[in-house]
Formats: structure tokens, C-alpha cells, sequence
């Protein structure tokens, strides 16, 4: 089997760190977070929730807060049928972050590699933080070793922000770039786009770089051309 080249070099995203995480009800979740990352005996963290909830960003984040540390990031869903072979290929790391876990359950050799680089954390005193759409206990594994070992990390269920408080995020966010984003914009965009703080937060700094160079104000039309939709007179 090819060894699937592994995000080694992966420059993460500046809006991703803690410092830009609304925490909204997720505070003592990112506490737990960072005291997991400051203490090599601290419980390891296994965050679970729905799409938008901020999992991501997390783990991101988690990967940026001590440039010194051996990082990896692994997005089990996107890695496919090559997630078994990125984690066997693990090695000499402080910290794996490992995203949708749920992505491996019922798929015995990715469960098998996932056991073992659970345990080989532990024997490396490194720290592992995963992220899935649901607990451990509830994810179908074939393992059932596995769903206990991930059931031993401290568990936080995350809570995505109210949509107020994500308009309340855009608009600050706007303001420090810059520029405003009336109401207007902002209803057509919860109507148009996806809720996912991390999705609108990239619509909005791709709004902001458009704007610039086109020196135009961010309005309902602007924002119609910049998402492809066709314009009308009645947005």
C-alpha cells in the first residue's frame, strides 16, 4: 500500500486559533482543551457535534498554540480509504489531532490503527484530542476496546452559536476588516448560505479581499455576484 502524503507542512488557517472561537456555551470545552494541551497528564479531550459546531477550529487551534510541538492534523473524512494508512504512519509526535472519528467506525483496519496510535500516545506521554459527530459510546465501532479508550477521554458535547450571535460574530468581524455588513446582507446571507461559523467566516474574508479590489460596498447584488447567484429584483 502507498503511504498517502500526510499534512505535515499544513499551514492552518490564521482565523482558526482560540483567540477567534466564540465560545458560546463551549467555554468550559475549550478550558478543558487547553489545559490538555498545557499538561502532559491532563485527560485527553473528545469533542462530539453536529456540522457548524466548531469541532474543526478547535483541533486547529489546538495545533497552533505551541509552534515547537510535532503537530498533526488528520481529517479522517477526507482521507477516505487512506485514513488507515495515515494513522499506521504516525510517529514521533506530541500532539495528534485527529478530526471525524466517526469516519473510521466500522472500518476494522482503520479501528485497528486508531487503537494503536491511542496507545502509543499514551506510552509517549503525547496528547491526542479527537472530534466526531457523536460520542464514543455511540459511534458503531467493531471494537469495543476502542470505543473505551476514546470513552475515556473527558467528552464534551458542543453547542453551535444561535444565529444572533453569529451575526453579531460577521458584523464585528466586518468591523475590524473594515466594513459593514447591514441587515440586509445579513438576512440574505442566512437565507442563501450555509449556517457554519467556519464557512461564513471564509465567505466573509473572500467579501472582504472582492470589496477591496473592486472598491465596492458589500451589498445584497455584491453579494449575489460574489456566491453566483442570479440577480433579481427581488433578492
Amino acid at each position: 500500500m502507498t503511504t498517502p502524503q500526510l499534512p505535515l507542512g499544513l499551514k492552518f488557517p490564521a482565523h482558526q486559533r482560540f483567540d477567534e472561537y466564540v465560545a458560546g456555551e463551549n467555554a468550559a470545552a475549550i478550558a478543558a482543551l487547553v489545559k490538555s494541551l498545557a499538561d502532559p497528564v491532563a485527560p485527553w479531550v473528545f469533542l462530539a457535534g453536529a456540522e457548524g459546531s466548531g469541532k474543526t477550529h478547535l483541533l486547529i487551534a489546538a495545533c497552533q498554540q505551541d509552534p515547537a510541538r510535532r503537530v498533526q492534523y488528520l481529517p479522517l473524512a477526507s482521507l477516505g480509504p487512506q485514513a488507515e494508512a495515515a494513522l499506521m504512519s504516525l510517529e514521533d509526535f506530541d500532539l495528534v489531532c485527529l478530526d471525524d472519528v466517526h469516519a473510521v467506525a466500522g472500518h476494522r483496519g482503520a479501528e485497528i490503527a486508531l487503537f494503536d496510535v491511542f496507545n502509543r500516545g499514551r506510552a509517549q506521554r503525547a496528547t491526542l484530542v479527537f472530534a466526531a459527530r457523536r460520542a464514543p459510546a455511540t459511534l458503531p465501532f467493531e471494537l469495543p476496546d476502542l470505543a473505551s479508550r476514546l470513552s475515556s477521554s473527558t467528552q464534551f458535547l458542543l453547542k453551535p452559536l444561535a444565529d444572533d450571535e453569529r451575526r453579531r460574530v460577521l458584523k464585528a468581524r466586518a468591523t475590524q476588516r473594515g466594513f459593514e455588513l447591514d441587515d440586509a446582507v445579513l438576512d440574505f446571507l442566512f437565507r442563501r448560505y450555509p449556517r457554519d461559523l467556519g464557512a461564513l467566516l471564509e465567505l466573509l474574508d473572500r467579501l472582504d479581499r472582492e470589496s477591496l479590489a473592486q472598491q465596492r460596498r458589500v451589498t445584497v447584488p455584491f453579494l449575489r455576484r460574489i456566491m453566483g447567484l442570479p440577480s433579481t429584483r427581488n433578492p
